[in-house]
């Protein structure tokens, strides 16, 4: 179980990159938030999708209202999501409660993908969490046979701490630290 950030000030103002915006959740969002969790494509390495009919039940109006979790947005439509939140550190493979305050997960759109926005995203993301939260760490987990997201964590300076088994795959936990400006 994770527990949003605190004592975050949340929503931020919309943090804009050179191709995206990361935002808050908006109404609008509902279909996408919908298609993310439905898709099989997206949940490969994540346990599978959940049934369309029970997101349409219970996906709330406005999805996704919570600190940490910034919708992205290409050109005024969402594409994906990036989400930190507290690490639990009863979690499996957090065998390490004295790394990491806070865990990175995004989920994309398929066709979205390829074209490194989930790079950009989360390199802003992991900005705004060092100036909300300075010197905090941040984990990341992912199975390795998800090249992708492998390919990523190293792409975003995480560093690997271990690997085990879990969901009877080998998982991959890695941790990213702020720079601190040298005096």
């Amino acid at each position: 179980m994770t527990r949003a950030l605190e004592p975050v000030a949340w929503p931020p103002s919309p943090i804009r990159t050179e191709r995206l915006v990361l935002r808050a959740s908006e109404a609008r969002d509902r279909a996408t938030f919908i298609e993310l969790l439905a898709s099989p494509e997206v949940h490969i390495y994540l346990g599978g999708p959940r049934p369309r009919a029970e997101l349409d039940r219970a996906v709330p109006e406005i999805p996704g209202r919570q600190p940490g979790l910034f919708v992205i947005d290409v050109d005024g439509a969402m594409i994906g999501m990036v989400k930190l939140d507290r690490h639990d550190a009863e979690s499996p493979g957090h065998t390490r409660p004295d790394i990491g305050g806070a865990e990175i997960g995004y989920l994309f759109l398929p066709e979205a993908w390829g074209r490194g926005y989930a790079a950009e995203a989360c390199a802003a993301a992991l900005d705004w969490f060092a100036d909300a939260l300075p010197g905090e760490s941040v984990v990341l987990r992912t199975q390795t046979a998800n090249q992708r997201s492998m390919r990523l964590a190293a792409k975003l300076g995480f560093t690997e701490v271990e690997r085990f088994e879990a969901y009877d795959a080998e998982q991959w936990f890695g941790v990213w630290s702020p720079v601190t400006p040298s005096g």
